[in-house]
């Protein structure tokens, strides 16, 4: 068998991060050279090792817990030191804080032996500048050697600068070394770290706190509690802005392989964010706006009018697979209409008025992109293809080469015009029309017969036989006929008849899709169906939380909240598992198989939809829905109350703190709704 590179395996490593910098290690601590294991900052590996010794041996691992955004701590022993006897007496803590461009760690040797204890501790460290897709190839770049001057070792290249320096210690080619002794049940703590220099980077960390509010959560079920926790803890760690336009603040996607601006996954998470305040999604909004295409260039994707897919620090090249993407790359089919519908979601919870109106232009432009540049054949869906032999093969959030599978395995051959993106381009019409007239400017009615015409179309060309729409028309026009959780997506778009939306929840309530912690990408009934498939049968919390949260907004009967309430389980569980940091995806196999969900190995961790996943549940639970242009606020939150007594204290309406209470029963309260919005009953309530 040919030898080839391998994707490196993330699940058990530690992530410590404060974007755009971030250290993976092991759970001990340590940084090795292997794998995908470094200090990375914007895209490039600044550091390949970060070992400690003692007296040339590495300490033994009995703990490790990320306490907060940019900070982990590891607890080991080194019990060839000390008393003898069965208890250690000599514990070595080391806490790690990274902060953008820095790391810094705090090593401390506690002894409580009776004599005192005299060891060499050592940080050996590296440094090969490999490139994030480099790495994420399964290739690696070798070592530079160091500059030594004093106590300070220097590496630097293509305009980076590392420099690692700790007080005490002496600096050779190798590292740092430092000979300590510690007094009986005494202590002694060691400091060392590291500063990068880049001013190439594409992205660097906005300034101040977060952009969000952190709202106080009393829940019967805890784990909905520690979930919102350590997901705003993450989330926090992923801010980012662009260097080149600092003051806009969006999400990076995930560690490690997509710190930096995404399109679709940097909307999404701000879409979802919405209930704790607007200024996250006018940043995300602002940044891509100014990005927006101008010109047709199919190398990179771009066209009058588009959002763009991803921004990098130049080409982005995976070895082995063709893929050359330019350092701004617009490879993306729903990007812009998913802007349009972030904007008009904004606007209702109360984005300021002028700030929605200043990008009423780009709104336009988005909207004429759906209509011409998306629709390249005139057949009146969104297609893709890409054109340059260089780009990504797929352009939806299921961007796999294998993801477009018809029910007997094989693939579908582009131009693909995908289920959900469809139902994107409908509610991004509709949005769009709304702001258009609330802003006095024309076009409104085109783009409400574009949606009604989009609907008709939809309903005749991608229902197939078995009672559910297609994952997508191929280049024949033909059905992709596998079930997938791509229709899911369509919920509380607007596409759908309620009897259409009940149909599809009573199809992702059978047990071949949703038997898992969450809902499966494809059913176990197709095909191509593998639980470690990244996109044919694994499990996305985002995708998981894109449809409780259709569900919770169409809901029509008993079967649509069933199968959210169940949906919201398998998320909850998934959560306790990962020690309530949502992984980008886990495997699809059945709840019943272990008990727990099994990793996806190369799973990104934290990421930023996984993480704003959380707030989507929550908002589902609560069900708070404003309109604060229309002067109303609707409240409806899951029947039942499945989730059990929730209270939640500074949820953000247009700037005010706002309260919502559901009691077990599913009775609900608000407070603090602001000035000229008030509570309105929901038709059929």
């Amino acid at each position: 068998m040919a030898d080839h590179h391998l994707q490196p395996l993330l699940h058990d490593l530690v992530s410590t991060v404060l974007a755009p910098t971030t250290a993976l290690s092991g759970t001990d601590g340590q940084i090795r050279a292997a794998g995908v294991q470094g200090l990375f900052h914007a895209d490039a590996r600044v550091l390949s090792r970060a070992g400690l010794e003692i007296d040339g041996r590495e300490p033994e691992p009995i703990g490790h817990a990320v306490p907060a955004p940019g900070v982990s701590r590891f607890v080991g022993l080194a019990r060839w030191l000390g008393d003898p006897g069965p208890d250690p007496t000599v514990r070595i803590d080391r806490v790690r804080v990274v902060t953008p461009g820095a790391m810094d760690e705090e090593i401390t040797i506690a002894s409580t032996a009776a004599e005192p204890v005299t060891c060499t501790v050592s940080i050996t460290l590296s440094c090969d500048f490999a490139p994030i897709e480099v790495v994420k190839s399964g290739g690696a770049a070798d070592p530079l050697p160091p500059a030594v001057s004093g106590g300070e070792l220097t590496w630097q290249t293509g305009g980076i600068r590392v420099t690692v320096a700790g007080p005490g210690f002496e600096a050779d080619g190798a590292g740092l070394r430092r000979v300590v002794t510690v007094a009986p049940r005494q202590r002694v703590t060691l400091r060392w770290g590291v500063s990068v220099e880049d001013p190439k980077a594409a992205v660097t960390a906005p300034p101040g706190p977060p952009e969000w509010s952190r709202p106080e959560i009393e829940a019967d079920d805890a784990r909905l509690v520690r979930l919102i926790r350590q997901s705003l803890d993450d989330l926090e760690s992923l801010r980012l802005t662009e260097t080149a336009a600092p003051g806009d603040t969006f999400l990076g996607a995930g560690v490690p392989w997509f710190l930096t601006l995404f399109g679709r996954d940097s909307i999404w998470a701000a879409r979802m964010l919405l209930p704790l305040g607007t200024e996250l999604a006018a940043g995300t909004l602002r940044v891509l706006a100014r990005r927006q295409g101008v010109k047709v260039d199919p190398g990179s994707g771009e066209a009058p009018g588009k959002i763009m897919h991803e921004l990098r620090r130049g080409e982005f090249t995976v070895e082995g697979n063709g893929l050359r993407l330019p350092a701004a790359y617009y490879g993306t089919i729903d990007a812009t209409p998913l802007w349009i519908s972030l904007l008009h979601d904004a606007w209702r919870w109360g984005m300021p008025q002028d700030e929605v109106g200043a990008l009423l232009p780009v709104l336009e432009a988005a909207l004429g992109w759906l209509d011409e540049y998306g629709d390249a054949d005139g057949d009146g869906f969104l297609e893709y293809i890409d054109t340059s032999s260089r780009g990504l093969a797929n352009q939806g959030w299921k961007d796999s080469g294998d993801a477009m599978r018809f029910h007997d395995g094989r693939q579908a051959e582009p131009p693909i015009a995908l289920v959900e993106v469809q139902g994107y381009a409908y509610e991004a019409a509709v949005a769009g029309a709304a702001l258009l007239e609330a802003y006095g400017r024309p076009g409104a009615e085109r783009w409400r017969d574009y949606a009604g015409r989009m609907a008709e179309r939809f309903r005749e060309r991608f229902w197939v036989d078995a009672g559910y729409p297609a994952l997508a028309l191929d280049r024949d026009k033909r059905p992709v006929d596998a079930l997938t959780s791509n229709i899911g997506h369509l919920l509380g778009t607007g596409i759908l008849t309620p009897a259409e939306e009940l149909r599809i929840a009573e199809t992702l309530r059978d047990p071949a899709m949703s038997g898992a912690f969450g809902l499966r990408t494809m059913s176990t009934a197709d095909a191509a169906f593998s639980p470690l498939s990244y996109h044919c049968g694994s499990v996305w919390t985002h995708d998981t939380a894109i449809v409780i949260s259709g569900l919770a907004r169409s809901r029509h009967g008993e079967v649509p909240a069933a199968l959210a309430a169940d949906l919201a389980e398998g998320v909850l569980s998934a959560a306790e598992a990962f020690g309530y940091r949502l992984p980008e995806l886990h495997a699809g196999d059945d709840r019943a198989l272990m008990g727990r969900p099994i990793a996806y190995p190369a799973s990104c961790r934290p990421q930023a939809w996984s993480a704003a996943a959380a707030v989507a549940l929550l908002q589902a639970a609560v069900g708070l829905y404003p309109d604060v242009p229309g002067g109303r606020a609707v409240v409806r939150p899951l029947p039942g109350a499945p989730l059990g007594a929730l209270a939640v204290r500074g949820l953000r309406v247009a700037g005010a703190p706002v309260d919502v209470a559901v009691d077990g029963s599913g009775a609900v309260r608000v407070t603090g709704l602001p000035s000229g919005v008030s509570l309105a009953q929901q038709p059929g309530d």
